[in-house]
């Protein structure tokens, strides 16, 4: 396909509008029903959103990753290997971005806010709660490192089951859990006829969220 072809792709939206009147006074809850109108649709990964995190040098990164809980109606909860790339960067700067896009509702959900770790015992409680397979590849991969082979990494998981014989579930690894963004900035976004999207923009203010009307 051409760029000419490219830049002929478009649609119009036209599902829904979004007011003010629309929407709940916390910003959290605000997403929470989203999400749930994004599940109940039975969207493809409602779950999955784009993680934006930032490196030393300035240069930023993004991966999608999934949302594991709304812990306390206050973060977004997601787990991960502490010493990825994105461990290794939140560990340097605790800021990061996410962004949810649900097509089949024409929405939009961006969140800005500061990183902490999970409580250990909510991540030890995750991991041993999924697949042995899952526990077995969490110790087994070197996560954003380089590897030799595809070979060198099943090589690597064998070694961990027979390590591990018939234990399950498995200890937590030490360089694995999970991490809460607490948001202190959220933006609801509906796509609208004419590229007139309506933009609604949640800021944390003195312990409340504070609500605006962005230009699309």
């Amino acid at each position: 396909m051409t760029d000419a072809h490219l830049a002929d792709l478009r649609k119009t939206y036209a599902q829904r509008t979004l007011a003010e009147a629309d929407v709940l006074p916390n910003a959290m809850q605000q997403f929470r029903a989203w999400l749930d109108e994004a599940i109940a649709a039975q969207l493809d990964e409602p779950t999955a959103f784009t993680l934006s995190t930032v490196a030393a040098s300035g240069q930023p990164s993004a991966r999608v990753v999934l949302l594991k809980g709304l812990p306390d109606d206050a973060g977004f909860l997601f787990y991960t290997n502490y010493d990825s790339r994105k461990g290794q960067e939140l560990a340097g700067q605790p800021l990061a971005a996410v962004s949810f896009f649900w097509p089949g509702l024409e929405r939009q959900v961006r969140a800005e806010g500061r990183v902490e770790k999970a409580p250990e015992a909510l991540s030890t409680a995750y991991f041993q709660s999924r697949p042995r397979s899952s526990q077995v590849g969490a110790w087994a991969s070197p996560q954003s490192q380089v590897i030799g082979s595809r070979e060198e990494l099943e090589a690597r998981e064998a070694d961990v089951a027979d390590r591990f014989g018939a234990q399950d579930p498995l200890p937590r690894p030490p360089h694995w859990g999970g991490y809460v963004l607490r948001p202190h900035r959220l933006e609801f976004w509906q796509g609208r006829p004419s590229r007139l999207h309506d933009r609604i923009v949640y800021e944390l203010e003195g312990g409340g969220w504070r609500r605006s009307r962005l230009a699309p």
